[in-house]
């Protein structure tokens, strides 16, 4: 739908790889120019400012996710009926059944093992004095307790983190970035929906749980492998990023570590600190279910609207000093896992990770000096590839 008469209109594609590098100076030209804003370049309305943002994820019945959340149709099309892309009843009897795992009560079962998993790992990076963020402590708890508990064998998890990345770069715009990992994306489906994958899960993994969910008759058969992709993509790059953009921001900003390091209670403002300022996931869209008002501007029932989580977390009306990464700001409203009905359900596994790395950390480390970090260049997430670290033993 084109844009409405007297929109504001910016013509900058959002997707493309000049505003991936940099994109917060355009979010806050776009938090300017109005509470809706017209992008011609995607046929996107786009929703920057804080408030706005989260009146939406808390308004589905308006907002709907049934239609899809990707930014081109082609994608909404083949998604439709997933987790990411229903509304209630389904999404609801759907997310029970993956969210089962990942409750608080059920991760202290799994705490113990990823603490001392935690534990063994920055023994060893701190043995070595240097070493990758990404690949080499963000990507480990991930790969190696995850993708366990999920049940997949080597070869699932080797693809794991190529099929995850394309898992999100499919929802931005249909550039070729989104192109190219459309195969990726049908590699994963087929694995996954294929004859032989029950045999290949552990037995009583969560990817087991969910084909036993179906034999009780709780969820259709053929909906098992669509199950099994929410535990992939969600439960790896965005905890990867955010575990990368904390040592980045730590790095960056060595008072804030000494903050961290003086008062460990510190360790859960520091991790929404860093999931406002740098967020994992920049904001899916949302179809609209009728004609509705955002901030005071009409938009027609039937447009797709862009919620950019990303802009709303550095909103100068909601945050002060929004560009400053600061340990002691209370920023556990910010919306880095989204919000209401589609929050990310694995949130508490994110923070269980993050957490027992800060954990040990603390004890272990006085200091990060970085090297130059590589953008990993995806349409819908934002984190590093690469950020090479030399450590200061405390």
């Amino acid at each position: 739908m084109p844009a409405v008469p007297g929109q504001p209109v910016y013509d900058v594609d959002l997707y493309s790889d000049e505003v991936l590098q940099d994109p917060y100076p355009h979010y806050r030209a776009l938090r300017e120019l109005g509470a809706v804003v017209w992008l011609p370049r995607s046929g996107l309305h786009v929703v920057a400012r804080f408030d706005d943002v989260r009146a939406a994820l808390r308004n589905p019945a308006l907002f709907s996710s049934a239609q899809g959340v990707a930014a081109n149709d082609h994608v909404n099309e083949i998604s439709r009926g997933t987790t990411l892309a229903s509304d209630a009843p389904l999404h609801d009897r759907l997310r029970a059944i993956i969210a089962a795992p990942l409750l608080p009560r059920a991760l202290e079962d799994i705490a113990p093992q990823i603490r001392a998993e935690a534990g063994l790992l920055i023994d060893d990076l701190v043995a070595r004095g240097a070493f990758d963020a990404v690949t080499d402590l963000a990507q480990h708890l991930p790969l190696t307790i995850v993708s366990k508990l999920v049940g997949l064998e080597d070869y699932g998890r080797s693809s794991m983190l190529r099929w995850a990345a394309a898992t999100f770069n499919v929802l931005g715009g249909m550039n070729a970035r989104a192109c190219a990992a459309l195969k990726d994306v049908q590699e994963m489906r087929a694995y996954l929906g294929g004859d032989e994958i029950r045999t290949r899960l552990r037995p009583g993994s969560w990817g087991d749980r969910i084909f036993a969910a179906a034999d009780r008759g709780e969820v259709e058969a053929e909906r098992c492998p669509v199950l099994m992709r929410d535990y992939l993509g969600p439960s790896l790059d965005t905890t990867i990023f955010a575990t990368a953009n904390l040592i980045l921001l730590f790095g960056r900003h060595p008072d804030q570590w000494d903050l961290v390091r003086n008062d460990p209670s510190l360790i859960p403002n520091a991790i929404n600190e860093s999931l406002r300022l740098e967020s994992p996931v920049r904001g899916f869209t949302r179809h609209l279910a009728a004609d509705a008002t955002i901030g005071g501007m009409a938009v027609p029932r039937g447009s797709r609207v862009l919620l950019l989580y990303a802009s709303a977390n550095r909103d100068e009306r909601k945050w002060q000093d929004p560009e400053q990464f600061d340990v002691r700001r209370r920023a556990n409203d910010h919306l880095g896992f989204g919000n209401g009905t589609h929050m990310c359900a694995g949130l508490h596994l994110a923070r269980l990770e993050m957490t027992a790395l800060l954990e040990v950390l603390v004890e272990r480390v006085a200091g990060f000096r970085i090297g130059e970090p590589v953008l990993a260049m995806n349409n819908v997430l934002r984190g590093l590839a690469s950020l090479p670290v030399q450590i200061v033993r405390a």
